[in-house]
């Protein structure tokens, strides 16, 4: 069975993690609304699409 020869130091385990963190999720400007969406999403409060109604909109 392999084991480590040496105690992996707090540095050199961070440098390994460093790509592990979650990457900000990403947002778009709605043509219709010019509010801020998910790329590839419903628009909740239009209900709107690639420009078909696809939801009934939210009353507010």
């Amino acid at each position: 069975m392999a084991v480590p020869k040496r105690k992996t130091s707090p540095s050199r385990r961070g440098m390994r993690r460093a790509h592990d963190a979650l990457p900000m999720a990403t947002y778009v400007e709605d043509k219709e609304s010019g509010e801020l969406r998910r790329p590839h999403h419903v628009d909740l409060k239009t209900g709107m699409y690639r420009g078909k109604q696809i939801l009934k909109p939210q009353d507010e």
